[in-house]
């Protein structure tokens, strides 16, 4: 059993950053690839990133590409998103995610959710 708890988010003006982080509880942190989801308003949740048990690899939804980097510290049990260059349309709630393979994109095949974090960006 996983739990995850984003904090970071908040109101952004347009071209700022945030820092979100996911705090997980549980002994198979170190053995879960993380993701990162987002859902704004009437849509469905979608990919932002997603990085590799040891935190050597990374992929990225090509809207956030450029803009946005994931890493994580397995000693702390945490799994950060740098957020930079931040447009309105980036305002959604974000969800950390526990996933058994890197590979895994999709909402459906992710193990574990944290509750979410709202990130609000201002034009």
């Amino acid at each position: 059993q996983v739990q995850l708890v984003e904090s970071g988010g908040g109101l952004v003006q347009a071209g700022g950053s945030l820092r979100l982080s996911c705090v997980a509880s549980g002994r198979t942190f170190g053995n879960s690839a993380m993701d990162w989801f987002r859902q704004a308003p009437g849509k469905e949740r979608e990919f932002v990133a997603a990085i590799t048990r040891s935190g050597r690899s990374a992929n990225y939804a090509d809207s956030v590409k450029g803009r946005f980097t994931v890493s994580r510290d397995n000693a702390k049990n945490t799994v950060y998103l740098q957020m930079n260059s931040l447009k309105p349309e980036d305002t959604a709630v974000y969800y950390c995610a526990a996933a058994s393979l890197f590979e895994f994109t999709e909402a459906n095949q992710m193990d574990y959710w944290g509750t979410g974090t709202l990130v609000t960006v201002s034009s």
